[in-house]
């Protein structure tokens, strides 16, 4: 299942449909639209193993297991040390804390200064409770989409009269008003759906709430998921990415949901089958500055070297030609700061040149998935190439 990774990650760097395009962080990416991997959980957890995961922090569970608390807080993902909302959380607050005096007005995104407000950001939202309740909200993103979602219930007749305080302190009814809001819990509808009817094709839980994209620190990538089951009892999930971080992020949002599969399955008294990830705009990020235009001007070259490096591969079972055309780029691409550190490409180019291990399993306590913890997760059998280490785009 590996191997279904790193030929997606090949055809993005090959394909004639992929495009270098501006992104919208400050980088260039290599674009592709539409693409579709299907994992068999029966044969084991698809965790990547090219290059080192976290298995034992299990920090790809930490994000998951936030998105199933509803609380839009970081401050439970930076005490089980997962850092990977910080960026974006701080940004999002950023201009409101300069106001403040807490930060400094007019950082520019990824200089020196901005990475050192970000890492003392991060410390404040861990040991300070009172900034992690004023400064440490995501907005309305995933959990609060998931377990939260807002709708507006008709009021029943008679108790059309809300109440508001006017300019005078004083309370004073609404006529007329017939709706109210309520929460909607999307994963226990459909876990109770699956329960009423496995084979439905209405499970579907989303995150792409318009109302409220505008206060989300980010809108969600994995936005839409959809499960149903077959006669056998056995559960079929599929995700719809619109936005997928190919290096960095899809690692992780395999591993997650692959998870959330096995979870909803348990809850729902099926057996996880498999999961389908489908993507939108497929890409890598092809680092910033000057790095960045060196990336586009030389992208017709650089997807040439791709293709020769696969066709050694495919002919000779030689994956030395990755390694070439890396290489390649560190000898010429500008190099300015931190650029070489927010380049993705290389990073790729070095997974692709190692062969996958073999797969892993997860164990899940058994528990009801609103009381699930990390330590109620266990990945036996994980064995990986070294880490290797790139920067996030926010």
């Amino acid at each position: 299942m590996v191997q279904q990774y790193l030929d997606y990650a090949k055809t993005i760097l090959t394909s004639e449909d992929s495009d270098f395009k501006g992104g919208s962080k400050g980088a260039g990416i290599i674009s592709l639209f539409g693409y579709q991997n299907r994992y068999d959980l029966t044969k084991g957890f698809p965790l990547v193993t090219t290059k080192q995961m976290p298995a034992k922090s299990k920090s790809m569970f930490t994000e998951l297991l936030w998105f199933l608390k509803g609380d839009t807080s970081i401050k439970y993902l930076e005490d089980n040390g997962s850092p990977v909302w910080r960026a974006d959380v701080f940004n999002h607050n950023l201009e409101k804390m300069a106001d403040a005096g807490i930060f400094p007005q007019g950082m520019q995104k990824y200089s020196p200064e901005w990475n050192s407000a970000k890492g003392e950001y991060g410390q404040k939202i861990k040991n300070d409770p009172e900034f992690a309740l004023k400064w440490g909200d995501a907005g309305p993103i995933y959990p609060k989409q998931w377990r939260r979602w807002s709708k507006f219930s008709k009021i029943p007749e008679g108790q059309e009269q809300l109440y508001v305080e006017n300019e005078k302190g004083i309370y004073v009814p609404i006529e007329g008003r017939s709706f109210v809001e309520e929460e909607v819990d999307q994963v226990r509808n459909m876990i109770e759906g699956l329960k009423k009817k496995p084979t439905g094709k209405k499970h579907i839980l989303t995150g792409w709430n318009v109302g409220d994209i505008g206060e989300m620190s980010l809108p969600p990538c994995h936005l839409l998921f959809q499960a149903t089951g077959n006669e056998n009892g056995e559960l079929k999930m599929q995700l719809y990415q619109r936005s997928c971080d190919s290096f960095l992020g899809i690692p992780f949002n395999i591993a997650q949901y692959a998870e959330l599969t096995q979870i909803i399955a348990k809850e729902a008294g099926m057996i996880p089958k498999t999961f389908t990830h489908t993507f939108g705009d497929a890409h890598f990020y092809a680092s910033i500055g000057e790095r960045t235009k060196w990336h586009k001007k030389n992208f017709p070259e650089l997807q040439e070297k791709v293709r020769e490096a696969v066709k050694l591969e495919e002919n000779q079972n030689d994956r030395s030609g990755y390694l070439d055309v890396k290489n390649w780029i560190e000898k010429n691409a500008p190099d300015i700061g931190k650029e070489k550190e927010y380049d993705h490409i290389t990073g790729i180019l070095e997974q692709l040149s190692r062969e996958p291990k073999g797969l892993c399993d997860l164990e899940i306590a058994d528990k009801p998935f609103e009381k699930l913890e990390l330590d109620d997760f266990e990945i036996k059998g994980y064995e990986s190439h070294p880490r290797i280490k790139r920067e996030m785009m926010v």
